[in-house]
């Protein structure tokens, strides 16, 4: 039986950004990356659930609405924040492999603007709109 050849290998020849472009990359993701992890534990130490003087029993449904809330919101941004912190983190990997810029699915590279846009994308607009079209 034939081995069959991946997409990526299929007759294309593999363009990768040159050292002097991926090195700024990797600086501008780097400092992005500790960006969102004070950014994080910012939000943490706002949660009203982390505050040491909380009342764990509020006589006041509306002080205890408030806790909630204030938790919920923190929670949401954590959550953001913890996603992006990947994908910093996946980016960064790639540069230091010489991938950064090159479309995960189909081996393409991403466009120069995207990248401007989106510093931490991993697929080219058509395989994201095609996997977008996918999960709907």
């Amino acid at each position: 039986m034939a081995k069959r050849k991946s997409k990526l290998t299929r007759g294309a020849q593999i363009v990768r950004f040159p050292a002097k472009v991926l090195s700024p990359a990797g600086y501008f993701l780097s400092s992005q990356l500790a960006r969102l992890k004070r950014r994080r534990k910012e939000i943490e130490a706002d949660d009203p659930f982390k505050n040491i003087n909380r009342v764990t029993d509020n006589a006041s449904p509306d002080a205890d609405a408030e806790e909630q809330f204030g938790h919920a919101r923190s929670a949401a941004i954590k959550e953001q924040l913890d996603r992006k912190i990947i994908q910093t983190w996946k980016a960064l990997a790639r540069v230091k492999i010489g991938k950064y810029g090159i479309c995960e699915h189909c081996g393409e590279m991403i466009d120069t603007d995207r990248l401007m846009v989106y510093p931490e994308a991993t697929l080219c607009v058509k395989c994201e709109s095609r996997k977008t079209k996918n999960n709907s």
